[in-house]
C-alpha cells in the first residue's frame, strides 16, 4: 500500500493515476488502430448514404476516419449524422472524424494518403473522375450509384477497372436492393424450376422482367426530414433519373435473371426504346428540402415561370439482356402520400408462375411477395419447403392468383439497414483482394445498359 501525507501530495497522486490512465487509454487506441487493416477515407460526402455505411462500426475498420471535403453545408450534415449515430444511447457508434476543408482536398488526399479504402458519396459530376484517380495513386473505393451519368464518363470507368485490375486494388458500387427481402425471395424462387419453371423471353410490349421504381424528393432518413443539396436537383450534377435510381433496377435484373453469371455488355445487352420526363417543382417545395430561399443560377436553364424548376428525374428504358426481354422505370414525386414511402413493383414471368412484388394500399404500402401460377395449380407449398429450410419461418397464404409469401419481421431490416450488409460483403472482398469474377464484367454491363439508355433517350422526342 503507498502512503500519501497531506493534501497536496494526494492531489499529485490523483493526478498522476489520471495521466497514466489517459496514457493506458492512447495506447491502447493506438494499438488498436494498428491491428485495423481498413482504414476509411470519406471523400466530398455530399449525400447522405456516405454517413450510412458508418451507421455500424465494423471489427477489420479503424474507428478514425478522414475527411476530405470542401467547407459548407454538405460537409456539416454529413458530420451531424455521424454524430448522431456516436451520441445515440442505443448501440452508439464510436467513429473519430479528421476533417480537412482546403480547396485542395482531394489533391491533399491523395499526397497523405491517410486510409486505404475511399468511400464516395455525394455530387456525381466529378465523382467518375474521382474513382479513377483514386485508383492510380493506390487506393481502394466503395462508391454510391451511380458510378457514372453518361457516356463518357462510361469510358472512363472501363479504363478504372483496368487500373484496379493492373494495381491488386477493388473499385465497387453500393447496391443495397439485393439486400431486400422481397427481392431475395424472388431470386431463389426464380431459381426453383418445380415452382418457376423458365423465364420466359418476354416480348416488347409484354417483358419477361419489369422494375419498377417510385422515389420522393421530400423523406425521412435516420428520423429527420432529408435535407437535400441544391445541387441534387441538377441533373448536370446529380445524374437524369434514367442513370441515378435506375442503377439500382437494372442491377437486379442482372442478379435475378443471371444469378453469379458473367454479362458481356458488347454481345449481350441491346437498348431498344428509352424515354424520359420531368417532375416539377415550385420553390416553396424547393425551399422546404434545401433550406434555402431561391434557386441557384446553375438551376436557371431549367426554369420556367420563374418558380416552378423542371428536372429530368424520370426514365424509362426497355432492353433485351441475352436474349430476355426486360424494362425497367424510375418515377419522382415531390412527396409520398401520407403513411406511404418510396414503392417498388417487380414482376419476373415463368413458365410456370409469376413473381410478382408489390407495394401498394392492399400490402399496406410493404413490399410483398406473391407465387402466382399460369398453368394448372401445383404444390407450391411442398416445394416451397426448399425456401422455408433456408430462410426459417417465411410461409405462403392463399391469395387471389396463387399465393402470399409472409415474411418474419426479423428479415425486414430496411433501406439504411441495407448499407452496413454491402459494407460487410465489401470488407469480405478487400480481404481476399478478390471479387467474385461475375461482378466486374456485370458492373460494366450495368452501367452500359444506362447511359446506353440516356443516348437514346435524349435522342427521343
Amino acid at each position: 500500500m503507498i502512503k500519501m501525507k497531506g493534501s497536496k501530495n494526494l492531489f499529485y497522486f490523483l493526478l498522476m493515476i489520471v495521466v497514466m490512465s489517459c496514457q493506458s487509454d492512447t495506447k491502447n487506441e493506438s494499438a488498436e488502430s494498428k491491428n485495423k487493416s481498413v482504414k476509411l477515407i470519406t471523400l466530398d460526402p455530399g449525400h447522405f448514404h456516405a454517413a450510412l455505411v458508418q451507421k455500424s462500426m465494423y471489427d477489420d475498420v479503424d474507428s478514425v476516419v478522414y475527411v476530405y471535403a470542401p467547407a459548407g453545408n454538405d460537409l456539416n450534415l454529413h458530420l451531424a449524422r455521424i454524430n448522431s449515430y456516436n451520441g445515440r444511447a442505443e448501440s452508439p457508434t464510436r467513429w473519430n472524424e479528421v476533417v480537412y476543408t482546403g480547396d485542395d482536398f482531394f489533391e491533399k488526399m491523395i499526397a497523405e494518403k491517410k486510409g486505404n479504402l475511399v468511400v464516395l458519396s455525394g455530387n456525381n459530376k466529378k465523382k467518375t473522375e474521382y474513382i479513377l484517380n483514386s485508383l492510380r495513386n493506390g487506393l481502394n473505393v466503395l462508391a454510391d450509384k451511380p458510378m457514372v451519368v453518361d457516356s463518357r464518363g462510361f469510358e472512363q470507368l472501363k479504363e478504372a477497372f483496368a487500373i484496379a485490375k493492373k494495381n491488386n486494388l477493388l473499385l465497387y458500387d453500393i447496391m443495397t436492393e439485393r439486400y431486400e427481402i422481397t427481392t431475395i425471395l424472388q431470386r431463389e424462387l426464380s431459381m426453383m424450376p418445380d415452382v418457376f419453371g423458365e423465364l420466359e423471353e418476354g416480348t416488347p410490349g409484354n417483358p419477361a422482367i419489369i422494375k419498377e421504381s417510385v422515389h420522393h424528393f421530400y423523406k425521412y432518413v435516420s428520423g429527420n426530414v432529408l435535407t437535400r443539396p441544391a445541387w441534387f436537383m441538377d441533373v448536370s450534377q446529380q445524374g437524369e433519373g434514367i442513370v441515378d435510381v435506375t442503377t439500382h433496377l437494372v442491377d437486379l435484373v442482372q442478379w435475378e435473371c443471371f444469378p453469379e453469371q458473367a454479362i458481356d455488355y458488347t454481345k449481350d445487352i441491346m437498348v431498344n426504346t428509352a424515354k424520359r420526363w420531368t417532375t416539377d417543382m415550385r420553390l416553396s417545395e424547393f425551399k422546404a428540402i434545401t433550406k434555402l430561399d431561391s434557386f441557384p443560377v446553375y438551376l436557371n436553364k431549367n426554369i420556367i415561370s420563374d418558380t416552378v424548376l423542371q428536372i429530368y428525374c424520370n426514365g424509362e428504358a426497355n432492353y433485351t439482356i441475352k436474349g430476355i426481354h426486360a424494362k425497367t422505370s424510375v418515377i419522382w414525386n415531390y412527396k409520398a402520400p401520407e403513411g406511404t414511402g418510396d414503392t417498388h413493383y417487380s414482376i419476373m414471368r415463368g413458365t410456370k408462375a409469376n413473381l410478382v412484388i408489390r407495394q401498394g394500399p392492399d400490402e399496406k404500402f410493404q413490399p410483398t411477395l406473391y407465387i402466382e401460377p399460369v398453368q394448372e395449380i401445383f404444390d407450391v407449398p411442398g416445394s416451397y419447403k426448399k425456401i422455408q429450410a433456408k430462410y426459417p419461418g417465411v410461409d405462403l397464404i392463399k391469395s387471389t392468383n396463387g399465393w402470399q409469401v409472409i415474411v418474419p419481421e426479423k428479415y425486414k431490416e430496411g433501406h439504411e439497414a441495407h448499407f452496413g450488409r454491402v459494407m460487410e460483403k465489401f470488407l469480405g472482398y478487400l480481404k481476399n483482394k478478390n471479387l467474385p469474377a461475375w461482378e466486374v464484367p456485370n458492373m460494366l454491363a450495368k452501367y452500359y445498359t444506362t447511359t446506353k439508355a440516356l443516348e437514346l433517350a435524349i435522342k427521343t422526342k
